[in-house]
């Protein structure tokens, strides 16, 4: 059987979920069909004192518990699958390309066929759409299970507030006067060290970081991304560190929005409801972040110090970089703040958005394109991501509330790796009676584990989007960066676990 049968026998999978939940299509179904997943509440199995006795009894209750979670874990695996379908999508685009220079040697069916494949192999290996194409399944499985009006229900009440924030966000952040201005603003700390790529590489990783508890995690992200690209990776570091240099950014991102309350999507999470304001946030979290980011920072430096040193500064000529107008530059800032002060209202969110795209066509002069493919993609990464987390609280949220402060910081911190950190820390707001150490625990774990993986912290998916293509052809590879964050995620948990 060849490739080119795999479209339709997608086709007919398809068909056939949909001849088989037809009957449920039609039926009528209850009023508490948009009531899924069920609450933690409705199992009423507070008397359990066994884990494994709580999640079975969850699982005969509502079956569709473990199908969603195993699509959930299957999308996973998809994500470290990546690498490999677009390594996939290369050779038969390889092989397409090789039959157009044969000339009409070749039928139009068989180059046709391989374009096909290659352009099915390059959408699965797009981590951002990753967890989208896995969201049909799930859809499917809620409407076999409970019936289209639950599918519906549970997708419309889902909260994509967080997903278009990080997507205007990004789309502000990336434009050329915020650009210009974090540039400035961290070339007055790469000035101390003369400005080498090396300076620039410490700034960037440093101060960073530290914006984003002002300017949000997912602004920050953007900027270090983009600086990073154009002051270090265009420069062609070795792959190991290039990756090192990920692992950090990823990390040091993580738990950089955590000197206030509002910047990082973990802590709003639970901000509000925990009574954790600004004070709060820098006394238990900021000064140890400052801390072990600069630690991990030093010490990465120092293993790769020859190399760092030996990296040549790209010549830049003065018409490289025209003057923007002061008032241009306050007027981003502004749409970012009121990105960031609204960000849990979505339409006056997408309100500042149109009339941000406004002013940029306005004065165009001073402009770059605003390019909305990567947040786009990037919202949609979160958006499905979303909808996959919500349904995961049967069993994460039994698992958290039956651990100890150590092991709940450790806990928290693998499961961050495996789910987006700020759904770890929501769903924490679930569990009864935890105590103000166990709160810490859990959130400290959740922002150190936020670097391990592309789906661990919303605003990976931007560092991702931005320097993917600097590490070839196939994409950042899942183990890879895992392996690079290792050593700062240790260093990030002891420091928040063992100062103070």
């Amino acid at each position: 059987m060849g490739y080119g049968f795999f479209p339709f026998m997608v086709l007919r999978v398809f068909l056939f979920l949909f001849l088989l939940g037809s009957p449920l299509l039609a039926a009528p179904h209850s009023e508490n069909a948009s009531l899924f997943p069920k609450s933690l509440e409705s199992y009423h199995d507070d008397g359990e004192t066994s884990l494994w006795a709580t999640l079975k009894g969850r699982v005969v209750a509502d079956p569709l518990n473990l199908v969603a979670t195993v699509i959930f874990f299957l999308a996973i695996c998809h994500t470290f699958l990546a690498a490999k379908f677009l390594a996939l999508s290369h050779y038969f685009q390889n092989q397409f390309n090789k039959l157009e220079r044969d000339g009409n040697r070749h039928t139009m069916r068989q180059r046709d066929g391989l374009r096909l494949r290659s352009t099915i192999f390059h959408f699965l290996g797009e981590v951002e759409a990753i967890f989208g194409i896995w969201a049909i399944p799930l859809a499917a499985a809620i409407i076999l299970f409970h019936g289209w009006a639950a599918m519906v229900g549970y997708f419309d009440g889902v909260h994509y507030s967080e997903p278009i924030f990080v997507f205007v966000v990004m789309a502000i952040a990336s434009s050329k006067p915020v650009l210009s201005f974090a540039e400035n603003c961290l070339s007055v700390v790469a000035a101390i060290g003369r400005s080498t790529p090396a300076a620039w590489w410490l700034s960037i990783l440093t101060v960073g970081p530290l914006l984003g508890s002002f300017i949000t995690e997912p602004a920050a992200m953007t900027i270090c991304a983009m600086l990073l690209l154009e002051r270090f990776y265009k420069l062609k570091p070795s792959m190991k560190l290039r990756y090192a240099t990920l692992g950090l950014l990823f990390v040091n991102i993580s738990v950089g929005g955590t000197l206030s309350h509002f910047a990082a999507p973990p802590v709003v999470m639970v901000a509000s409801t925990w009574g954790w304001d600004l004070p709060f946030m820098f006394m238990n979290f900021g000064w140890k972040v400052i801390l072990g980011i600069s630690f991990s920072n030093l010490l990465f430096f120092t293993v790769f110090r020859r190399e760092l040193l030996g990296l040549s500064a790209r010549k830049e000529s003065d018409d490289e970089k025209p003057h923007t107008p002061l008032y241009i530059t306050v007027v981003h800032l502004l749409a970012i703040a009121w990105t960031v002060f609204n960000a849990h209202s979505p339409a006056l969110v997408i309100f500042g958005l149109l009339f941000f795209l406004a002013f940029v066509v306005a004065t165009g002069r001073h402009q770059y394109t605003i390019a909305l493919r990567g947040p786009m993609l990037v919202g949609f990464f979160l958006a499905a991501l979303v909808i996959h987390g919500g349904w995961q609280k049967w069993w994460i949220a039994p698992v958290l509330s039956g651990l100890g402060e150590w092991p709940l910081m450790l806990g928290a911190t693998a499961l961050t790796a495996v789910n987006d950190n700020a759904a770890i820390t929501y769903l924490a707001t679930l569990v009864p009676g935890l105590t103000e150490q166990l709160k810490f625990a859990v959130v400290a774990g959740a922002v150190t584990g936020g670097g391990l993986t592309v789906i661990a912290n919303a605003p990976n998916p931007a560092g991702q989007s931005i320097l993917s293509a600097q590490f070839g052809e196939n994409g950042i590879k899942p183990l890879s960066l895992f392996l690079a964050a290792i050593v700062p995620t240790i260093i990030m948990a002891a420091a928040l676990m063992l100062l103070g």
